[in-house]
């Protein structure tokens, strides 16, 4: 690819990004009258259900945060920052500081802080958003989160965990690898010592006892010792979780100055997609079998909006690092699919869920899972790489 290529898609991303995806959350997703926002938006905008998940609150806070912290000190985004920080503060978390999975649209918890993400969420959100306006109470709420997910994290769902144990131990591989993220974003407030320390330990858990070397692929759910286990979950594996990990261990790696963990990592995405691509329609399958037994999720061949976001950004990271031709040549490839099946040319934003053969399973914006976050954080990472490259070559 020349530089004018390269120039090409950073226009691309850029303008996806800041004419079209923010504008369609600033102007639909703000509660004004309760705080917080709306997650679940319809393909124009409208909303179609008023209750709000405490992952997706603290997703939109840390967006607004993020670009007001590394594109532009623009006071409405830090207003809409505040705008959801503000109500987290006021409803998100018990007494006991776990932060509930979800709420009424006025703050009332509608479901128990069962689930560690909405804490792992909540610790970027508070630490990007004190970054920004120097708050030390949001440091400080940061800093209680991460530790709280530091002591949860053999037993993340504690007593609403369903599953015994002692007789399936098995480890999932979803909380290293956003902790991993989440240490890197909080290295400011953490400390050198102790990012180093943590650092480590979560890439020698990724890339030791989740990856298989054999097929150079990450599993899902592993036992204590990192084998296989011969079930529906330990066969697991989603290649979106796998690709966007080596994507947060890249940026960890080149932290640390680990050049072969950098490498590894671009070939396990290379491994991955091999693995994970649809060689008919075309995309990147959302689950798949390690031993191409049959997969127990029904989903399991659609097509997601964030696996091939995160893959465009892995792809991107790993050719800037490695200058590895074979990244970009998986990246045309998924490029051309992501662009021309997911934005939504008519109303704005991008679709979330299209079927095997490329088509809209929903025409939604927004909702549980999709939110102000995998759109507009994948395209603000594609567009300062494509930016670096573009200087480079």
């Amino acid at each position: 690819m020349t530089n004018e290529d390269f120039q090409t898609l950073k226009k691309q991303y850029k303008q996806a990004l800041f004419n079209d995806v923010i504008p369609f959350w600033e102007a639909n997703s703000v509660d004004v009258a309760h705080g917080g926002y709306f997650s679940c938006l319809d393909r124009d905008g409208t909303v179609y259900d008023t209750d709000k998940f405490v992952w997706l609150q603290a997703r939109e806070a840390w967006t607004f945060s993020m670009l007001y912290n590394r594109y532009e000190k623009n006071e409405k985004w830090l207003g809409l920052a505040k705008h959801g920080i503000d109500f987290l503060k006021k409803y998100g978390m018990d007494k006991e500081g776990n932060w509930y999975f979800a709420l009424r649209r006025d703050g009332k918890p509608l479901v128990q802080p069962y689930n560690i993400f909405s804490d792992c969420f909540a610790a970027l959100a508070f630490g990007e958003y004190a970054l920004a306006a120097n708050d030390e109470s949001c440091k400080e709420i940061s800093l209680a989160a991460y530790q709280n997910i530091l002591m949860r994290q053999k037993q993340p769902k504690g007593e609403y965990t369903k599953t015994i144990f002692e007789n399936r131990p098995l480890y999932s591989f979803s909380l290293p690898m956003i902790l991993a993220n989440i240490t890197f974003e909080l290295k400011w407030l953490l400390g050198e010592e102790k990012f180093t320390d943590n650092s480590k330990i979560f890439l020698d858990n990724i890339m030791n006892l989740f990856l298989d070397s054999g097929k150079m692929i990450v599993k899902e759910n592993v036992l204590p010792d990192g084998s296989t286990l011969d079930s529906f979950e330990g066969r697991l594996i989603n290649p979106g979780h796998g690709i966007e990990g080596m994507a947060f261990v890249m940026d960890v790696a080149q932290t640390l100055g680990d050049r072969s963990t950098i490498e590894k990592a671009v070939e396990v995405v290379l491994s991955t997609l091999e693995f994970s691509w649809d060689k008919k329609y075309g995309g990147i399958y959302y689950f798949m079998d390690i031993m191409g037994k049959p997969p127990l999720a029904l989903e399991w061949d659609q097509k997601l909006w964030w696996v091939h976001l995160e893959t465009l950004v892995a792809l991107l990271k790993g050719y800037y690092l490695t200058k590895d031709k074979r990244c970009m040549d998986w990246y045309n490839k998924v490029h051309q699919y992501t662009w021309a099946h997911f934005p939504d040319n008519e109303y704005g934003e991008w679709f979330g869920y299209l079927n095997r053969q490329g088509n809209p399973l929903l025409y939604i914006k927004g909702g549980k899972w999709k939110g102000f976050f995998h759109v507009p954080r994948s395209l603000f990472s594609g567009y300062k790489i494509l930016s670096r490259i573009a200087a480079k070559s």
